[in-house]
Parts: C-alpha cells; structure tokens; sequence
C-alpha cells in the first residue's frame, strides 16, 4: 500500500467527531481489501470503531479517526501534507496500517488494527472497545509524539459550569438576575484559585474552551454555562471541591474524567512526557500500553495542521520495530 495515498484519501473524508461514519465505511473496504478480518464495534448514532486482524493478536497497534473542526482538505507541499488530522490522527493511521503490513511480509500475523471514533470528545468509542478486548497483551496506541515514546500523560476532567438567573426586559434590568454576569464573575474567580501540583507533572491547568447564554441582546439571559477542561495531574476531586467554593450561583457538572498515566517505554527509543490526553486509560483491556506517533501535537487541532512525510514515512519503521520488541516479550 501507498501509505501517503492511504492517509489523504482519509483525510479528505470529513470525519468531525459525531461524523465518522462515511470514513469507517471506507476503512472497512481498505482493510477487507488488504485481507483482514475486520469487525464493526458498534457505537452510538451509526458509528462505529474497527477491529481488524489476521491470526489472534499479541500487539494491536491503535488510533482514532474522529478529527476536531473544521474540516480541510489535504494537500502536499514539499515534504509536508497538510489537512484535518494529517497530524492528529490520520497520518498515524496510515503508518500504522502500512507497519503490519511490513511485518505481515516477513510472516508475522499476530498483529491487530483498533480504530476508534469519538476520541476528541469524549471516548465513547475506546469506552466501546474496552468492552471487547481481543486477549492482545500489548497496544501500541498513535498520537502525536514527535516519534517519541510517552513516558506519561495527563489527565483529563471535563466540567460544565451552569448559572441560573431571572429574565427581564434589559430596559428595565433590576427586574431580572442576570446568569452571564453570575458565569462571568465565577470565571474570574477560578484566575485566582490554587490548582493541584504534582513533583512529577507539575501544576494542573485548565482551558474555557466553549461559554454559551442568553437568548437576545435586549434579554436579561436566565441561563449560561461554560465548559472547562483540567489537564489533570491526580484525582479530580480536589478540583471539584474547588469549583463547588465558587459559591451557589454556579452548578458544576462533571462530564468526563480520564487519568493521568505513566507509561512503559523501551531502551534506545527517545521518550518524553507530553502534557496532553488519550485514549489509553479508557483501553487497559487492551494490554500493556505504549503510545508512540509520528508529529507534534502542537500542530494538530491548528489551521496549519500537517505533517511531514519524511516523519511519517519513517514512523512505519518505528511501529515495525516497537511491534517486533513486543512480540518478543520486552
């Protein structure tokens, strides 16, 4: 296969979380074509992951094909190819497709393919495939990693944070409770609360990443809420304690929680710690973890989204060999 072909054909299926459907269907097609058995995972509104195998794997090597908005196309520009999850998660699809294939030419067969949809907002398709855990005692996940193994990542924790107030006429505004300046207030009160701190992580962090309210500019708005997202270093309990100080005006709802892990490595492959989340915890059915790809994530979820294809290429070989090192039993 022509791994650069196989990744802009994916990416320029528009697969937004909540819309994988039509590339699943074409990852299906590719990966029966190529001779695997591959399996639909259910998992809401007619998506669905993909399990594909050859014998009863040891090593699944994994990723996911949801993308963050908006869609773009791909396109190739000197050594770089650029599009909507060219970097994060399509390009490393690709390689890894293109890897056991490699291994499946030296006569190896006890390799699998898990890809996955939802992994950009909420998991729901890695909660879905840890309910069917194929006996693999390693998985080799795909994120961008610089072609660096993960030493560790960070959590996760999702929160909504809803204000209730009383709508009025804004001509006549002490008739009303207004639920933005609640939301407002309560946000600028986080700025200066004390986050958890970890030696080996550091101190959480958190992004307001979506604020939504009121009904019209002449209307004192009755609702408000906001999401908040922790990069988180341990438990998120003292977080949520924190969130319920900000007072009765502001309800905090958790949405999502994934840990923070560390993760197994090998001798003489670079490795570094990346402050981002995935879908690793959410698949310890699958076995031992490793999480390796080709890319930075600082590109990835940008309007410059790309990879190279120098880097991509060259990740083939990198999945080939951490494969190999699993079957071996290292």
């Amino acid at each position: 296969m022509n791994p650069i072909a196989f990744a802009r054909a994916l990416i320029d299926i528009d697969s937004t979380t909540g819309r994988e459907t039509a590339a699943g269907e074409w990852l299906r097609g590719e990966l029966r074509r190529l001779g695997y058995t591959v399996t639909e995972q259910p998992v809401a509104d007619g998506r669905f992951n993909l399990y594909a195998r050859l014998d009863d794997p040891v090593v699944v090597l994994s990723t996911h094909f949801d993308c963050v908005p908006p869609f773009f196309p791909s396109r190739i520009e000197a050594d770089r190819l650029y599009g909507r999850g060219s970097c994060d998660a399509k390009g490393i699809l690709a390689a890894q497709v293109a890897a056991a294939e490699r291994l499946r030419e030296r006569g190896e067969r006890r390799l699998g393919l898990l890809f996955v949809v939802g992994e950009e907002r909420g998991s729901d398709g890695a909660i879905a495939a840890n309910a069917q855990p194929p006996g693999s005692r390693f998985l080799i996940n795909g994120e961008p990693t610089d072609s660096k193994l993960a030493t560790s990542t960070r959590g996760v924790l999702r929160v909504r944070l809803e204000a209730r107030g009383r709508a009025a006429h804004s001509a006549a505004p002490e008739h009303g409770d207004s639920a933005i300046d609640k939301l407002i207030d309560a946000l600028v009160k986080m700025r200066g609360m004390t986050w958890p701190s970890d030696p080996y992580f550091g101190s959480t962090f958190y992004t307001i990443g979506l604020i939504e309210g009121g009904v019209a500019p002449n209307v004192i708005p009755a609702h408000a809420s906001a999401e908040v997202l922790f990069r988180t270093v341990g438990a998120p309990e003292p977080i949520l304690e924190s969130l319920r100080a900000l007072g009765p005006a502001i309800a905090a709802r958790e949405v999502l929680r994934v840990p923070a892990v560390r993760l197994r490595t090998v001798d003489g492959i670079p490795s570094a710690a990346f402050p981002f989340t995935t879908d690793v915890p959410l698949l310890d059915r699958w076995g031992t973890p490793l999480l390796f790809g080709p890319g930075s994530f600082l590109l990835a979820h940008t309007a410059d989204e790309h990879i190279t294809i120098s880097e991509l290429t060259a990740a083939i070989d990198g999945y080939c060999n951490l494969a190999t090192e699993c079957l071996r039993g290292g």
